[in-house]
């Protein structure tokens, strides 16, 4: 690397982490984006109507263990912190290292877990933490632009993780999701939510309890 080009790359990523403490969440939030568009949902985190919606269903009271997947800059994490058991778990999943240093920094909760790796792997790393199955996992991943094959592979591994009667909470501007879930859970409730950017559907697949 010769000094000219070392210098334009130290000035672009200077420039990258000025603008991240500059804009504060939605600085990270955007460079995230920026670096896998094809990881995260939404240019623009969701609303709290798309959050009271989608975790309205929970029964939080009979809640041990709540994954999300995609957590971004943490837009569910508070309020799924707020409403859970004070003996519960939080374990959120992201590629991004980016979102992940981020979240570990700014939670420091002793329920939150925040692990690099991905959704497909949900399996192995709630087991990692100490547990056999997860009550409800909650995903705002863009299942429509994920790589190939990577979709359906998450679909099959969330539905093994989760226990009897828990639920499977998706956030997406595409149907598609529907699709790779009812290849796995039986019931899937649906709702809509309009004001959020952009307006989203809403799906909840239930595992049937008898597994």
């Amino acid at each position: 690397m010769t000094g000219q080009q070392g210098l334009g790359v130290i000035e672009r990523t200077s420039l990258r982490k000025r603008a991240a403490r500059f804009f504060g969440q939605w600085g990270v939030f955007f460079r995230g984006f920026l670096e896998e568009p094809r990881m995260v949902g939404s240019i623009i985190p969701s609303s709290r109507f798309t959050i009271r919606k989608m975790l309205a269903p929970v029964d939080w009271e009979q809640c041990e263990i709540f994954v999300e997947y995609g957590p971004g800059v943490g837009t569910f994490c508070q309020p799924v912190l707020d409403r859970m058991r004070r003996d519960a778990t939080l374990i959120v999943i992201d590629t991004n290292p980016l979102y992940i240093d981020y979240l570990r920094k700014h939670f420091r909760d002793s329920r939150f877990h925040a692990v690099h790796g991905s959704a497909a792997d949900v399996v192995e790393i709630v087991k990692a933490h100490g547990h056999d199955h997860a009550d409800y996992v909650l995903s705002g991943l863009p299942f429509s632009t994920l790589p190939e094959g990577v979709g359906p592979a998450i679909a099959k591994a969330t539905h093994e993780v989760i226990r009897p009667g828990g639920a499977f909470l998706v956030y997406q501007f595409s149907a598609k999701a529907r699709d790779l879930m009812a290849k796995h859970f039986r019931r899937i409730d649906r709702g809509f939510e309009l004001w959020n950017v952009l307006p989203c559907q809403l799906f909840w697949g239930w595992k049937d309890r008898r597994g």
